[in-house]
């Protein structure tokens, strides 16, 4: 049987933009979005171009250029909002707007001050001026996650009624625990009218840690699109990460769902928007970090020498890196040694010359702590290549 399609929507260019110290000008974000395009996204969120004349001439150029994935433009429920978005993305061979507004009593009381019923008739009115503007029309619930489910329901029946067909639900706050947000999204697919008229979309923060996993709750519970962006960037401490929730689907084949997204292009890509956007990928990130595939524990080196599978759930070829690494450290084990040894054109002739090279391996690890090819012809002077 074949795998349900969740939607890549990627904000990098937006979300993840908005980070202080990664603002791209427009043919950076161009060089961007012709990548995520050819690593097959869905949409990309091209910026908002209410917010200043450079963003908007960077969204007008994206939607002239991408011609494989959906141009999407970031707007508040107003409608000289709605009208720049619909100005810039006029040329997209698919275009849509996103818009919305605070549905929290927090955002509804302190930064609103609006009544629901006015929350309601701002959402109905900024969707339907949309629809008739470009192709597809998302709202985003704003806040959604610290959202009363109830009040929720209804403002998503109407703006379902109004001609949105992407429903964004945003744990804006990263605040949710994984079984909530599942929680929040398995009531909307059981209790919002018309509700298979639209697609319920994920946009998790990381607050706590947990944007990829809400985001994983939420495709597991009905779900189909997720708004990430590469690396994990984003306001604060950030989005969901596409590399993470892309790989997670493709580990757990029971899930029955799955994305377009050539995963041989992550780790280039993740480097890529890393020096562009000035934004340093931690060693130990999941999926692309420096580490990811990296092993210097002996325990650990010897099952990989011996198989892989032992201590890597993802072959690193399937994510474009070459080929896992074991570093050498006063940690490794003869293992280790021996296999990066033989690869670097040294061969060991037995066990007696192998203790030798490993007992003045450990002194020079113990003083560099981590030992490298150009140490090897001190360590294997008695060992002919």
């Amino acid at each position: 049987m074949a795998n349900e399609r969740v939607y890549i929507f990627d904000t990098t260019l937006r979300d993840g933009e908005q980070v202080p110290g990664c603002q791209l000008n427009a043919q950076e974000k161009l060089t961007i979005a012709k990548e995520l395009e050819a690593m097959g996204v869905d949409i990309i969120e091209a910026g908002f171009p209410i917010s200043s004349p450079g963003d908007f001439m960077a969204v007008q150029l994206l939607a002239s250029e991408i011609k494989d994935s959906t141009i999407c433009a970031l707007s508040r429920a107003n409608l000289n909002d709605i009208d720049a978005a619909a100005a810039a993305v006029k040329h997209a061979k698919r275009s849509r707007i996103h818009t919305g507004i605070g549905v929290s009593e927090s955002h509804m009381q302190h930064k609103l001050k609006l009544t629901p019923e006015q929350i309601i008739e701002r959402a109905v009115m900024a969707v339907k001026h949309a629809k008739n503007l470009v192709d597809e029309v998302e709202f985003y619930a704003e806040d959604a996650g610290r959202a009363d489910n109830a009040f929720l329901a209804k403002v998503l029946e109407n703006v379902i009624a109004a001609g949105a067909t992407i429903l964004n639900i945003p744990d804006t706050t990263g605040y949710c625990l994984p079984e909530q947000y599942g929680e929040k999204i398995k009531y909307l697919v059981n209790n919002v009218k018309g509700i298979e008229k639209a697609i319920l979309s994920t946009h998790c923060h990381n607050d706590l840690g947990l944007a990829t996993a809400n985001s994983i709750a939420g495709i597991s519970n009905g779900a189909r699109q997720i708004e990430c962006t590469i690396n994990g960037i984003g306001e604060r401490a950030g989005n969901t990460s596409l590399e993470e929730v892309v790989m997670i689907m493709r580990q757990h084949a029971h899930l029955g769902l799955d994305t377009r997204i050539n995963a041989k292009k992550l780790t280039s890509l993740s480097k890529m928007v890393s020096d562009m956007m000035r934004m340093p990928v931690q060693a130990n990130k999941a999926i692309v970090g420096a580490h990811a595939f990296a092993h210097s524990s002996g325990i650990h080196q010897d099952g990989v020498i011996k198989n892989r599978e032992t201590y890597e759930i993802i072959n690193p070829e399937d994510v474009g890196v070459d080929e896992s690494s074991i570093i050498l450290t006063a940690r490794s084990g003869r293992a280790a040694l021996k296999f990066r040894a033989e690869k670097a054109g040294f061969i060991i002739a037995d066990n007696e010359a192998l203790e030798l090279a490993y007992a003045k391996f450990l002194t020079i690890a113990d003083r560099k702590k981590v030992v490298d090819t150009e140490d090897f012809a001190d360590i294997f002077e008695q060992i002919k290549r």
